[in-house]
């Protein structure tokens, strides 16, 4: 009988190292520095990213806004409901009668209870000011097609996304700002690339006086990120897709910095997956625009990143496997031991790695 390959990615976390809140200040997180040549883990701090780093590297970051995705509001016959956009579907345009042109229709993951049923009936928001949205079609892995009523805005009356380790009764007043980087400018995604979470307006300006220059491009997270990694996806090689944008001036950036013999940082593990699926055999980052499907899990090659800034990530997913890729599944495993032992607060809201 084979066994599971993500057997080999496993670890036990204690439930008190999972982070419920940021640090106060966004760049007071720890730091563990991870050195790819030999293992070797030291302790630091986020703030002092820049000791880290030298002159002429390059820091590349996701530019991705999160959406405030999550509905919450009451199905109409009674009982609670939860909706998570997954964006506008494009399959079904707004309807005509629509003035303001927005669309109607939605991909979305609900939560109620009871069967899922097409024409079953919601409100989203309070029941006075919400918005009435109804299921038009059921599709696979758990997703609907959420119709709302002409002129509505679902956005409007929706939260911040957050990741379901993180436990909210009710919204708390900082998470719209702090589950959003400082950097962040295209609308698109469900979650955070979390590890830019940590990257102050502050620490950013610190690092361009050391002379670490700053990139960006766009990965918009999808729910993906949240779905364990399937034997189809393992057996195929390929994961969730997830559409990205790397423009032309990002592409000149990275190579004037290979030219200067700077390296290149990336800033999460979204950032570092653009950044591979549009490096050629030789290393040279072409500008691209697309759906990334690239799966990297240990055997994968890297040809575009030096070093990853990155958070810790929950056991057995796709997030764990890349930096497993990226420095060795034992290096990784033995460094996550450490932070437990330390004390390092883990996942989205948590501390930082950083593998040079």
């Amino acid at each position: 009988m084979s066994e599971d390959p993500l057997d080999a990615f496993d670890y036990v976390l204690p439930s008190d190292r999972i982070a419920q809140h940021p640090p106060p200040e966004r760049d007071g997180g720890r730091l563990l520095v991870l050195e790819r040549s030999g293992g070797c883990c030291r302790h630091s701090r986020v703030r002092e990213l820049p000791r880290w780093l030298r002159e002429g590297d390059l820091l590349v970051v996701n530019a991705t806004r999160v959406l405030s995705a999550r509905l919450r509001g009451h199905k109409a016959s009674g009982g609670v409901a939860e909706a998570l956009l997954l964006g506008a579907d494009a399959s079904h345009p707004s309807s005509p009668s629509n003035s303001l042109s927005h669309p109607t229709s939605y991909r979305a993951l609900l939560r109620a209870s009871g069967r899922r049923r097409e024409g079953e009936k919601f409100r989203f928001g309070s029941p006075e000011a919400g918005i009435d949205a109804e299921i038009a079609e059921l599709g696979a892995e758990g997703v609907v097609r959420l119709v709302f009523q002409p002129g509505a805005l679902p956005y409007s009356v929706g939260e911040t996304p957050l990741p379901p380790y993180i436990r909210r009764d009710a919204p708390v007043a900082n998470d719209a700002e702090r589950y959003q980087t400082t950097f962040a400018r295209v609308p698109g995604s469900v979650a955070a690339p979390t590890a830019g979470l940590h990257l102050s307006s502050r620490l950013l300006a610190d690092l361009a006086r050391a002379g670490v220059e700053q990139a960006e491009l766009v990965l918009h997270v999808g729910p993906g990120t949240f779905r364990p990694v399937t034997p189809a996806a393992w057996a195929q090689g390929r994961l969730h897709a997830e559409p990205f944008d790397l423009s032309e001036e990002t592409a000149e950036q990275i190579a004037r910095a290979r030219r200067r013999g700077g390296r290149i940082v990336a800033v999460g593990t979204t950032t570092a997956r653009v950044l591979e699926t549009c490096a050629d055999r030789d290393g040279v980052v072409r500008p691209g625009r697309g759906q990334t499907e690239l799966f990297l899990r240990p055997g994968s090659q890297f040809r575009a990143v030096d070093h990853l800034l990155t958070n810790f990530h929950l056991p057995r997913s796709s997030l764990l496997l890349l930096v497993a890729a990226f420095a060795g599944r034992e290096p990784i495993l033995a460094a996550y031991a450490e932070a437990i032992r330390e004390g390092y607060r883990f996942y989205s809201y948590g501390d930082a790695m950083l593998i040079r």
